[in-house]
Order: C-alpha cells, then sequence, then structure tokens
C-alpha cells in the first residue's frame, strides 16, 4: 500500500524536474545560441516477489513475479541542433552554421566555449564577449597576412588607427587582348621628290609605323604606232610632195573603198566605211579615230597611227586589212585600195606592234620608328606598279605597308626619281595602359606601357615611361611576341634586362618593377587575337601607400581582414573554433558557456570550413534552437502527467483510510 505511495511522489518530483526544464526552455526562447534541453525518465527501484521458475519434463517455465517501486529521471540532455540565423549587420556579431563553438578565456588559461557570437571590441581594441568580458580566441596573422603555421592560440587583438607602412611595387599584372588586325598607321607624304607622286592616302594594312624611302628607277610603257607614206609620184614612182589634209581620194588615186578598217589588240576586225573619192585625207582620219583605241593624225605629210594604250607589242597593237597598191604613169596618178595607197603597201597589212612594256622598278627602304634587333629594319620590298586602264602609264604605286595606301601621281604619271626619292611616313599603330606603382615611402608614380605594332608579324614593340621626374634607368623598353593561336609566346626586354628599373628621384630608393605577363602558350595573361578592339591593360601591382586599418571583415572561415585607408586589404588574425567527440558531455557554465567535462573529450580546435565543420557567418547571430510547439506539447504531457501521480497519491491515501476505519 506504502508502495504506490512513495511510487507516485516520484512521479510528482520528476515530472516538476521536466517542467523546471521546459520553464528554462521557454525562458530562453530569444536568447542567442542556446541549445534547448530534454528530460529522460526511467524505471526506479523494482521488487521482486518471486524469481523466474525454468520448464520441467511436468510442466512449462513461470515468469518472475516484480513490481516497480516509481521512476526517476535518467538524463537531462542539451540538444545540440542549428538554430536559425538573425542578420544584424553588425560585422563582430557571428554565427556558426554546422558543428563548433567559440573558443572564450582570460589571462589565467580558462576556456569556455560558446555558441553565443554577439561579439566585440575592448578599450584595447581587443575582442572580446562584452557580456563577461572573455577574450575571443584565435590566431593573429604576421606583417604579410599569413598566419603562421607554429602560431599559438590567443587573444585577437587589431591594431585600430595605427599606420601600416608603405610598400614599394615589385611587380605589375598585364592582361587581355591586344588586336592583331589593328591598324592607325596614317600615310602621310613628305617628299615626292621627282617621282611625279602628288598625294597619299589610306593607312598600312601591316600598322607598322616608320619612314618609307623609295627609290624608282625606269621609263614609262611606249604605245605601238606607225607611220603612212608620201603617196604623190610623176608616174615612173619619184614621190612628190606630202599628204594634205584636203586632199580628195580619188586625186590620189584610191578607186577601192571597200574591206577597209582595224583590228585592235588582236581583236574582231572593224570596218569603216561610207568613203569615196571625193573623201578627203581629214576623212579617213577622222573615220580612223572612231575605232576605240586607235588614234590617226596628219604629221610630216604622213598619217601616223597609235595605240591609245601603251605596253608591251604582243598585247596592244593595231592589225589593219590586207591592202593592194599598184603605180600608175603620170603624175600623182596610183590605184589600189586605202590601205595600200596610204601606207605603201601591197596585197599585205600593216601592224602596229612596237610597243613596251615599263621598265619602271620601286624599291621601298622601310625603317620602322620602333624595333629591336630584326624587328629594327631596315626591310626592302618592292612595291606594285598601278596603271591607268585606258592609257596603260603608270600612275601609282601600291603595296606600301602591305596595302591600303594609295599612291597617287600628277598629269604624265611616274617619273624616275633619279636620286631625289620620294618619302612617306606612316603612323604608329599604338595601345597604352598605365597604373599608379609606388616607392618605398609610399610616393605615388603613374607607369605607362605603350605598345606598338612590329615589323616582325605576332609581335609588339612595347616602351614604358613615367609622367613627372622619374628616370626609367633599365628596362626602358622591350617586346612581347605570340604564338599562331594568340597566345602568348614571350615578353622580354631589349638589352637583357629582367625589371623596370625606376630612380624616383624624390628620396625614396629604386623601384625595381618585374613584369607578368601571363604563360607561355597560355591565355592567362597578354593575348593577341584579331578582335577589332584593344583591352590589354595592367590590372594589377603589388605596393602601397601608407595607411590607417579602418574597418574589417570577416569570412566563413574566421579571416578577419583589415581594409586600410590605402586600399589594401590584408588578413590580421583568424578566429578559432574548437569542437568535441561528445557535445552532449560539455558542463553549463551559465552566461551561455560550456566547459569540458570528463564526458565531453578534449576539445579539437581548428579552422571553421577546414579542420571543424561548421562555417561562421559574419554580420548575423544564431537563434534559440528552442521549439514553442513542442515545448508546449510537452508542458501539456509533463501536465497530465503530474496530475495522475497526485491522484494516485489520493488514492492510496483514500484506501489507507479505509484501512485503518476497519477496526472501528
Amino acid at each position: 500500500m506504502m508502495g504506490s505511495l512513495y511510487a507516485g511522489v516520484s512521479g510528482l518530483k520528476n515530472h516538476q524536474s521536466k517542467m523546471n526544464v521546459i520553464g528554462n526552455n521557454i525562458a530562453n526562447v530569444n536568447t542567442i545560441g542556446f541549445k534547448s534541453g530534454r528530460v529522460n525518465f526511467q524505471e526506479a527501484l523494482v521488487q521482486t516477489y518471486k524469481g523466474a521458475g525454468r520448464p520441467s519434463a511436468i510442466t512449462g517455465g513461470t515468469n518472475p513475479v516484480q513490481m516497480g517501486l516509481g521512476m526517476q529521471v535518467s538524463t537531462v540532455d542539451n540538444l545540440f541542433l542549428q538554430g536559425g540565423l538573425e542578420t544584424t549587420g553588425q560585422i563582430t556579431d557571428l554565427a556558426i552554421q554546422g558543428s563548433g563553438f567559440f573558443i572564450l578565456g582570460d589571462n589565467y588559461g580558462n576556456k569556455y566555449y560558446t555558441r553565443a557570437g554577439a561579439f566585440g571590441f575592448d578599450a584595447d581594441s581587443t575582442l572580446v564577449d562584452p557580456a563577461n568580458g572573455l577574450y575571443v580566441l584565435g590566431k593573429m596573422a604576421d606583417s604579410n597576412g599569413i598566419i603562421p603555421s607554429l602560431a599559438t592560440t590567443g587573444m585577437i587583438t587589431l591594431p585600430f588607427g595605427q599606420q601600416d607602412p608603405a610598400q614599394a611595387t615589385e611587380e605589375i599584372t598585364l592582361a587581355n587582348n591586344l588586336d592583331a588586325s589593328a591598324t592607325d598607321s596614317l600615310a602621310r607624304l613628305i617628299n615626292s621628290g621627282n617621282s611625279n607622286v602628288v598625294s597619299v592616302n589610306g593607312t598600312a594594312a601591316n600598322g607598322v609605323g616608320g619612314t618609307h624611302v623609295i627609290s624608282i628607277t625606269g621609263a614609262q610603257p611606249t604605245n605601238s604606232s606607225i607611220a603612212g607614206t608620201n603617196v604623190g609620184n610623176d608616174g615612173a614612182g619619184a614621190l612628190v610632195g606630202s599628204l594634205g589634209g584636203t586632199m580628195t581620194l580619188g586625186t590620189l588615186g584610191i578607186d577601192d573603198f571597200s574591206n577597209f578598217g582595224f583590228a585592235v589588240d588582236g581583236g574582231p576586225m572593224e570596218y569603216i566605211t561610207g568613203l569615196n573619192a571625193n573623201s578627203t585625207v581629214n576623212d579617213v582620219i577622222s573615220a580612223i579615230n572612231q575605232i576605240d583605241g586607235v588614234t590617226a593624225e596628219l604629221v610630216g605629210g604622213e598619217i601616223r597611227l597609235t595605240r591609245d594604250k601603251a605596253g608591251i607589242g604582243t598585247d596592244h597593237n593595231i592589225t589593219s586589212t590586207n591592202g593592194s597598191y599598184t603605180a600608175v604613169p603620170g603624175p600623182g596618178a596610183s590605184s589600189g585600195n586605202i590601205i595600200g595607197v596610204l601606207f605603201g603597201v601591197n596585197g599585205t597589212n600593216i601592224t602596229a606592234n612596237n610597243g613596251t612594256a615599263t621598265t619602271f622598278v620601286a624599291t621601298d627602304t622601310f625603317t620602322p620608328t620602333r624595333g629591336y634587333g630584326m624587328a629594327a629594319g631596315p626591310e626592302v620590298t618592292t612595291l606594285d606598279l598601278v596603271f591607268d586602264d585606258l592609257t596603260g602609264m603608270v600612275i601609282g604605286l601600291d603595296g606600301l605597308g602591305e596595302g591600303g595606301v594609295e599612291m597617287k601621281t600628277g598629269t604624265g604619271g611616274l617619273t624616275a626619281t633619279g636620286g631625289d626619292d620620294l618619302i612617306i611616313e606612316t603612323d604608329l599603330t599604338v595601345h597604352s595602359t598605365s597604373i599608379n606603382v609606388y616607392d618605398s615611402q609610399g610616393g605615388r608614380h603613374t607607369l605607362s606601357i605603350e605598345f606598338s605594332k612590329s615589323l616582325l608579324e605576332n609581335r609588339w614593340e612595347w616602351i614604358a615611361s613615367c609622367l613627372d621626374g622619374e628616370n626609367i634607368t633599365v628596362g626602358q623598353n622591350g617586346y612581347v611576341t605570340f604564338n599562331s593561336d594568340g597566345s602568348l609566346n614571350t615578353f622580354d626586354y631589349n638589352g637583357g634586362a629582367s625589371a623596370i628599373v625606376v630612380e624616383p628621384n624624390n628620396g625614396a630608393e629604386t623601384i625595381r618593377i618585374a613584369v607578368d605577363a601571363g604563360t607561355n602558350s597560355n591565355y592567362d595573361g597578354l593575348t593577341s587575337f584579331a578582335s577589332g578592339t584593344h583591352t590589354a591593360t595592367i590590372i594589377a601591382q603589388d605596393g602601397y601607400g601608407m595607411g590607417i586599418l579602418e574597418k574589417i571583415a570577416i569570412d566563413k572561415s574566421g579571416n578577419i581582414s583589415g581594409i586600410f585607408s590605402n586600399g589594401v586589404t590584408r588578413v590580421l588574425a583568424q578566429i578559432l573554433l574548437a569542437d568535441f567527440n561528445n557535445q552532449a558531455g560539455l558542463l553549463k557554465a551559465g552566461r551561455s558557456l560550456y566547459q569540458t567535462s570528463a564526458n565531453s573529450g578534449e576539445a579539437v580546435e581548428g579552422v571553421a570550413g577546414s579542420t571543424i565543420s561548421g562555417e561562421i557567418t559574419s554580420g548575423a547571430l544564431e537563434s534559440s534552437s528552442v521549439d514553442i510547439a513542442q515545448e508546449f506539447t510537452s508542458m501539456i504531457t509533463t501536465q497530465r502527467g503530474f496530475q495522475a501521480n497526485a491522484r494516485i497519491i489520493t488514492t492510496s491515501d483514500e484506501m489507507l483510510d479505509q484501512l485503518v476505519n476497519l477496526k472501528r
């Protein structure tokens, strides 16, 4: 009878313990980093009235007879569930996503662990938990922003307001594209000499700037021509006088006006009709001049035929129809057709095929404005001749700078220079980029690199310069070459230098700047594609002036990076995390802190996201992991359990009362 009373009492007592845990959970529903607790019950004492019986040959076995004597609390667990993140915007507010704890400590070597990351800096610029003054522990970086592998865990103190010394530039980085198809090489006439070149227009296709000295030898082509004959005679074949324009064909003894014509350059014969005995020599000349490409004129009492287009006679010629001519006795008398009489041929045609081709040779000696070694020139080439389609005369030159430049001559066409050469200049095709570099005192200097197209294929010349009073003493110029696929081949200095050396002339040390243009046969630096535009630029340099730490940033690995007034960002320290083999074995130390216990295992300290799986989020706090719905549900079941146990006690009391009353 008394056992039920004690069982009820244990139920009341332990359900009250559970209610205490539920109350603590609900009380901390808005406590950052709080992890809810959970109560587990177990049966307490057991009284055995009869043990179990073994089966025999006659009967089966019997079960033991036991009676429980109540319950007790077996464990109060801490549930390390992930809480939600609340954004605060405060840089030093930190939350952990995943496993791990922030490490806090004091100057006595005591360590505590927490998930509540509402941190801040104290008066000594040390990162602390302002609620209890404990230091947030981690490792400090060296002056280069590197966390030493042997650095010990300690407090984190940042140099707010302190000066960061200047660092001279040691390297610049080049990247992006130099347009392989670019040309800004505008051509200009400097001296026409004796060439009769009167204008130069266009840009050199190769884009290379420099001076073209053009020597011209030879002469223009000549025209095929033939002259007629004096046809007047005294009847015995003796020549009398000269042709006159008003002489009629009849008086010249011409009585055959058919089959009269000319062919040009071996083409079809063009016949002339409409002439008769009354037609004059001038009428014949006018009729011949109606044929394209042929000019007839009366010169020295003879008709002269000339092929309008000059050139070698095999290509540019005049051929007539057959002609016959028979001398007839008597003054001025002759008999035959027009060709036979006027040109003194008998039964044959005439051919004007004595023209000659041009002998002009234009030699271009080109000296680039910039270039080193083979790229320095001079380069000697022979230019192409430009002919007039109608006259066959040379009226210009082509092929300068691989084309794109037009050279026109005045009346009469091209002439030999005879020592007074034609001189043409072409502009550089350039692209420049610049960046500020720093000396040892933090002085800023503008360094520019200008690229210009080279005489050699897939190569650009470069020259470095500064804007003010600085002097570049070594490595002022060089060249960069590319492979046929546009990737980088070499970036080199003229004269065997290995860096650009700048004398700042302000008391600071000499600046020695190496250039990183990328790796050979790769596209990680400078490239040269026919893109239509230049994008090559100096994208980075590693120097900076004096600066003051202004603000910080914290990444997911716990690295605290300082942002200085000079634009430099450098790692200053790293916040460490700790983890345990058994988180549930940690001891609560109050104030959202935990300490190690015999069953938690020693703390494993490491880097967030690396040796510790959890990651740090800056500007946020982890919310309590308490689930209100779950706690209210547990509260109801706990209340019912408490009520039921209370009913056991009252019922057992009534039964005892009845037992006592049996004696009355």
